[in-house]
């Protein structure tokens, strides 16, 4: 079902949007890897080695015309946009009181208003096809709130937002709009936190491990193989929100 078809996976560079990128070019899908400050070769010759072809495009998503080259050059390279994945994500993270207004600016640019670049620009081309899927990586924290996250989980809050308004605007036209919220998700992001730290994380999810990306990674690529399920938010968390 995918097979030919073209993925835009944002953040691409490493962890789970790396693993995202290969998951798709393993399901026979051309990609193109978004980055931000740059890519490995090692990358793409993995992904080339699916016997589908790749490109990387440096585009900072929080910049409008940035994500407009970065779509523009997908449809022009691949032919086609059929799947969006917004996973470009930083933190900033601190106590509000002790938060910048760039830091809380910089997190909701990137990770909301990016997720709005691309969305705008994919979506005009989605529409026309009359088929698409778009997937966005929110957070458990946009759904439970954090300590020092206030900024990140805005940013994620407001992606299941989007998400749901978006899915409703373009199901008529057959693209489907969900999200992922990753929980505890081993990356370098969270390889930094503390030791202590990671155990009481760990020790909060009832099945007492932290997730891969490559687990994110497979329910993004169901996401965008099944064409009845939108406007959904799918936890990849180990059970650790039960709604």
């Amino acid at each position: 079902m995918l097979k030919g078809k073209t993925a835009v996976v944002t953040g691409a560079a490493k962890g789970i949007g790396k693993a995202i990128a290969i998951a798709f070019a393993k399901k026979g899908c051309n990609i193109v890897l978004n980055y931000r400050n740059a890519v490995s070769e090692e990358l793409i010759k993995i992904i080339e080695g699916f016997g589908v072809k790749c490109i990387a495009v440096k585009a900072d998503v929080s910049n409008f015309d940035d994500a407009e080259k970065l779509i523009k050059t997908a449809k022009d390279e691949m032919g086609s946009v059929d799947v969006l994945v917004n996973n470009a994500g930083i933190t900033r993270d601190n106590l509000v009181i002790r938060m910048s207004e760039k830091d809380f600016d910089d997190v909701i640019n990137t990770n909301l208003k990016g997720a709005f670049n691309t969305i705008k620009h994919a979506g005009g081309i989605m529409l026309k096809q009359k088929e698409g899927a778009i997937i966005n990586i929110s957070s458990v924290v946009g759904l439970m709130g954090n300590i020092g996250q206030l900024n990140y989980a805005a940013s994620k809050a407001g992606i299941i937002g989007l998400t749901k308004s978006a899915a409703r605007e373009f199901a008529s036209r057959g693209i489907t709009v969900n999200a992922i919220a990753p929980g505890f998700i081993t990356t370098d992001m969270t390889e930094v936190l503390k030791e202590e730290f990671q155990k009481r994380m760990i020790d909060s999810i009832p099945l007492k491990k932290a997730g891969t990306p490559e687990d994110v990674a497979e329910a993004v690529v169901f996401l965008a193989e099944n064409r009845y399920i939108t406007g959904q938010v799918l936890n990849v968390d180990g059970g650790m929100v039960m709604n």
